[in-house]
């Protein structure tokens, strides 16, 4: 646990459960994301798209050649603007801006982060790294820049101050060189306000390109109350891993104050395509404010009941849907990974000492 003794920032990061704005999807285009199995992709999306837009308006990033092909895909989808932007792939979570609320005046503002593919694993990123920028000025927000490079998968709040994050996803070279992990606490806190951050020192998921993003591993799902991504078969390779992440932040859950429950939220078996582990958790759910969370399932029967359960009895006012996710997450990632929400302004603005 590390706490962050600043002077307050301007702004702050809502939790994923407030009211939303809309969220921003981008359709997907690569075919290298989805090797020899991109053929089943548009129709997953497209049902994707639909559970969302029931519920929010959705804002589409398209490039300008996939146009006629998304129109086809969501002719009969309503609640869907389409937002011409060129992009290199459709995880918008990551290059996306992070939208938070300046306390001083209530406008929403979009932290654009520094973006290179994950470390630099797949060149090239040039338009994902130039989307933010688009996807501000089309929602006509402000823009705020920093130096710091991460993806958005790599942060979870809780709406009041508090983040969970890991080691390996930031305090790296391949990401921020040069960079000590109290000068990217800072830069955190300056750009949304958080003020104690939970770093996970293990791995992930078996088969995540991300080195380890939180959002495979933890989420929030009110204030009080986590779930992590577990292994319940001792012999999976990822399971180590997951019981210290599940470890840590049990001990952490006990120090922070308010305190902080921890659930388990089991994995399905290990599932390989083509040789390769799919990153098959359940942690990837997307809020849809507080009305709806869609549920990656991924073809198990048992884990995927179990997981529903789970998050019905942890937001029993919520609407919580399992929608398939087994071809998308051969692109190794799902439903947060592929979104970003955009938050309402806030109602009341609290006081902060020094922006009077």
């Amino acid at each position: 646990m590390q706490s962050i003794p600043e002077e307050p920032s301007t702004y702050r990061w809502p939790a994923e459960w407030e009211p939303m704005d809309c969220i921003w999807l981008s359709w997907p285009h690569n075919e290298q994301t989805w090797p020899g199995r991109f053929q089943h992709v548009p129709a997953t999306f497209t049902r994707f798209v639909r559970n969302v837009a029931e519920v929010l308006p959705v804002r589409l990033l398209v490039p300008q050649p996939h146009v006629s092909t998304a129109q086809h895909w969501l002719a009969n989808v309503a609640n869907v603007q389409f937002v011409p932007c060129a992009t290199n792939d459709c995880w918008i979570r990551d290059y996306g801006p992070t939208f938070v609320q300046r306390l001083d005046n209530g406008n929403v503002v979009g932290v654009d982060w520094r973006y290179n593919a994950w470390g630099g694993k797949y060149p090239p990123w040039d338009d994902d790294a130039r989307a933010a920028k688009t996807i501000c000025e089309s929602a006509q927000v402000e823009r705020l820049p920093s130096p710091l490079t991460l993806e958005g998968g790599a942060l979870e709040t809780d709406g009041n101050g508090r983040l969970l994050t890991t080691l390996s996803c930031l305090v790296t070279e391949t990401r921020n060189p040069g960079w000590s992990q109290i000068d990217i606490a800072r830069e955190l806190h300056r750009c949304l306000g958080v003020t104690e951050i939970a770093w996970l020192d293990d791995g992930g998921l078996e088969g995540d390109d991300t080195d380890g993003h939180i959002d495979q591993i933890a989420r929030f799902v009110d204030p009080l109350n986590i779930v992590v991504a577990v292994s319940n078969d001792p012999h999976d390779s990822s399971y180590e891993a997951l019981e210290h992440n599940y470890r840590q932040l049990r001990v952490w859950g006990r120090q922070t104050e308010p305190q902080v429950a921890v659930h388990r939220l089991p994995i399905p078996p290990a599932r390989f395509i083509d040789g390769q582990r799919v990153p098959e958790s359940y942690c990837n759910f997307l809020f849809l404010g507080d009305q709806r969370v869609l549920v990656p399932q991924f073809r198990c029967l048992e884990t995927d009941r179990v997981a529903l359960s789970i998050l019905r009895q942890r937001l029993p006012q919520t609407e919580i849907v399992g929608v398939d996710a087994a071809e998308l997450v051969w692109g190794l990632g799902a439903f947060h990974c592929a979104s970003q929400q955009q938050p309402q302004p806030p109602r009341d603005l609290p006081r902060i000492v020094g922006l009077e």
